[in-house]
């Protein structure tokens, strides 16, 4: 081996260690596999299955009737009376194309129809109904 002189560079050593830049990856990875599925906000509504096509509801004002008869606006709780002086507010804010009604299918057919008069009498006509995609059997 040759040894370098006073005035002499040293070789320039143009490889990259990716090792570490892969475990650092690999572990943003896993967290994001693991805090995705807490991610996924909402009522816990089990919905009924009808065949109809997807409808995108970002923007959108979700109103939730789960088993017991809660009323939830988005993910607000509120009571009957609560709602009735609400809805008018909650669904004239900006942004908002329509609201989407998601009733459990245990949920008490009522407090449902309650719900939708509530909202009709507020001047809301475009109303959607929320369900799952019915299940092909082969």
């Amino acid at each position: 081996m040759r040894r370098r002189g006073r005035g002499e560079r040293t070789p320039l050593n143009a490889e990259i260690n990716v090792v570490s830049l892969i475990d650092v990856m690999m572990l943003l990875m896993i967290i994001f596999m693991i805090t995705a599925p807490m991610m996924t906000g909402g009522v816990d509504v089990s919905l009924p299955r009808a065949e109809a096509r997807p409808l995108n509801a970002k923007s959108s004002l979700v109103i939730s009737i789960t088993s017991d008869g809660r009323i939830f606006a988005d993910e607000v709780s509120l009571s009957l009376s609560e709602f009735r002086g609400t809805i008018r507010g909650l669904a004239a804010e900006a942004g908002r194309q329509g609201v989407y009604l998601r009733a459990d299918r245990r949920a008490d057919y009522g407090r449902v129809v309650e719900v939708l008069a509530i909202m009709r009498a507020a001047g809301i006509g475009n109303i959607g109904l929320v369900t799952e995609p019915e299940e092909i059997s082969r």
